[in-house]
């Protein structure tokens, strides 16, 4: 059975796409853990990163970067965590590889890593909106 994010991938269900290329996608995380919160995704189903090749883990790196600094230059962000769950242990939920870019705007978490889940809390026009900064950032 195909992932969430394979299904993003084909279209089959709707997501806020801030990149893509021929290896890689990034959109909006639903969760908006903080303003910002993007998952940058291989195109090609690998379950972790022990399955990704060296190439395209490269690849998807380098657009990680170009993201952040896009983040960072759309929402004024001080700070980013760069996050990715590798296995259930680690607590993978989506087998699918995939990175978390999550910005950090003050220290008001008591743990960095215990993230809020924001989903019930925004509209689609502040999703649409906060896409639309970061691919304006890339430019």
């Amino acid at each position: 059975m195909p992932t969430i994010f394979a299904r993003i991938i084909r279209r089959e269900i709707p997501a806020h796409i801030v990149y893509e290329d021929d290896l890689v996608i990034a959109f909006l995380d639903i969760s908006q853990a903080t303003k910002g919160h993007t998952l940058v995704v291989s195109k090609v189903e690998y379950q972790n990163i022990f399955e990704v090749p060296e190439k395209t883990a490269s690849h998807l790196f380098g657009v990680a970067t170009r993201l952040a600094k896009a983040i960072q230059k759309a929402f004024g962000a001080s700070a980013l965590n760069i996050l990715s769950n590798n296995g259930e242990l680690a607590g993978q939920t989506v087998f699918h590889f995939h990175l978390h870019l999550i910005p950090r705007y003050e220290r008001q978490d008591d743990n960095l890593f215990k993230l809020k889940n924001n989903q019930g809390n925004l509209t689609s026009d502040e999703y649409k909106e906060r896409a639309r900064l970061i691919k304006e950032a890339l430019s």
